[in-house]
């Protein structure tokens, strides 16, 4: 018989790509989401439906018996979905749940974990091991370019041998508890969603999990964790004893590139997506490829055609001389390697972030006030908006007009304006040519239409 499942949330970053690996494979899919009911993001659901997947208001009509019900982290217990499926006593999984079930059922899985770069190292293994024609199936939270086609704009998932299965996991909720991979990728530990001594534990018990865990060794808190798991592959570019070594790396105004050393082997690697971070995100890639005992060249010249990821600092285009980019951070570790990239290459910097909620300024608002202000650098402008709120019970104590004068309290410079279009009017007013505009933020796919609607505007 076959399986039926009814996602709920289904237009969710890490909801779609499951959604579409269970389809390729042969269930009946639908769901519900509330940006449909909304009338927002129809492209993302119109190409659900263009993969034979049927969607329903989320109102409980689109479940009927021998359905399993999917939801993810965003979801509450009220929802008329969830109700529904309780009244008719329908198996319910979490998103996590169900993608253990996929990678822990597949003869040989790689699992990425960590607070920032999975989605890209992730991006990355997939495409080597889909360039060397091994045709892995990959679970994504981010599209990753290589994979976009006229009929697959939303590629955040590649379908292939359900056996080789790649896929980043997520500690926000506890449930990278329930993964068992075969080779598990750790690239880094810092303040994200939980406190550091949970995160540890966490991290730990993952790579102990796996068959073989591959480790950043130039990270202190991975490295840390390295020390307790036997024959660990570590990778960086300072640390000795590393299995993988980066050496001569070379920071490109679109790229990076640097010599990779393992086992006697020396290969250069080339990449066109910038910053120290992705070269470390490379490292993490080919150290997940040496695990997997393929070869290291093959796989380094793959990473030349690597493409890179939507909403990963994308340029979006350049109009009137101002160039537009496009990115995905949102904790301090990542906004950091950001701002690093962008203030190495000239041209002042105009910012939009838009937090992704009030818990996370509660949670590490301070550090993400202390990385603006250390990060850019004078003349740069930062502006932010109201934080990302999609309903529910939560203390708006801390919000975007406390963090920016936390900020300027750092030495930083930081406006709050509440409303997005007054900022895109701002940035518009302000840019000059030679000015690069650079909007931040997660949990909001309209932050890509937002920095389009820039570009159109500078034209």
């Amino acid at each position: 018989m076959t399986e039926r499942y009814f996602f709920c949330g289904i237009g969710g970053s890490g909801m779609l790509p499951l959604a579409a690996i269970l389809r390729a494979q042969g269930a009946r899919v639908a769901g519900s989401d509330r940006s449909l009911d909304a009338g927002r993001l129809a492209p993302k659901f119109d190409y659900l439906k263009s993969l034979g997947i049927s969607l329903s208001p989320q109102d409980g009509s689109g479940l009927g018996e021998g359905t399993t019900l999917v939801t993810s982290a965003a979801v509450e217990e009220t929802i008329p979905d969830v109700v529904r499926a309780r009244e008719l006593n329908l198996p319910h999984l979490t998103r996590p749940q169900l993608l253990a079930n996929l990678l822990n059922a597949a003869q040989t899985s790689v699992a990425v974990g960590g607070t920032s770069g999975k989605s890209t190292v992730t991006g990355m293994i997939g495409w080597i091991l889909h360039d060397m024609r091994r045709q892995p199936t990959v679970m994504n939270g981010a599209v990753m370019k290589n994979f976009v086609a006229p009929s697959a704009p939303f590629a955040s998932a590649l379908v292939g041998d359900p056996e080789l299965f790649v896929s980043e996991v997520d500690e926000s909720d506890g449930s990278i508890s329930l993964y068992r991979p075969t080779v598990a990728v750790l690239g880094n530990i810092s303040l994200d969603h939980k406190e550091m001594d949970e995160l540890r534990s966490l991290f730990a018990a993952f790579l102990a999990r796996a068959s073989k865990a591959v480790v950043n060794l130039d990270d202190p808190e991975t490295r840390a964790i390295s020390e307790a798991i036997r024959e660990p592959i570590g990778y960086g570019f300072d640390s000795p004893g590393a299995t993988l070594v980066g050496r001569k790396l070379e920071l490109l105004p679109n790229g990076v590139r640097f010599a990779v050393e393992a086992a006697g082997e020396h290969h250069q690697v080339e990449l066109a997506v910038p910053g120290r971070h992705n070269a470390m995100n490379a490292l993490a890639a080919l150290g997940a490829i040496h695990a997997l005992g393929l070869p290291l060249g093959e796989a380094a010249a793959s990473l030349s055609r690597f493409a890179g990821l939507k909403r990963r600092l994308e340029t979006v285009g350049t109009a009137g001389g101002v160039t537009v980019i496009d990115d995905f951070a949102h904790n301090p570790d990542k906004i950091a390697a950001t701002l690093a990239t962008l203030t190495a290459q000239p041209g002042r910097l105009l910012i939009m972030f838009q937090p992704h909620g009030y818990g996370p300024i509660a949670k590490m608002g301070q550090e993400l006030a202390e990385t603006f202000a250390k990060g850019m650098r004078e003349g740069d402008r930062l502006y932010l908006p109201d934080a990302v709120y999609q309903g529910g019970t939560v203390d708006k104590s801390r919000g975007s007009d406390w963090l920016a004068q936390a900020i300027r309290d750092a030495g930083g410079q930081a406006d709050h304006i509440p409303e997005r279009d007054a900022i895109g009017k701002a940035l518009l007013a302000e840019a000059l040519p030679g000015d690069r505009i650079a909007i931040l933020g997660a949990r909001d796919d309209t932050l890509s239409d937002f920095a389009a609607e820039l570009v159109a505007g500078l034209g």
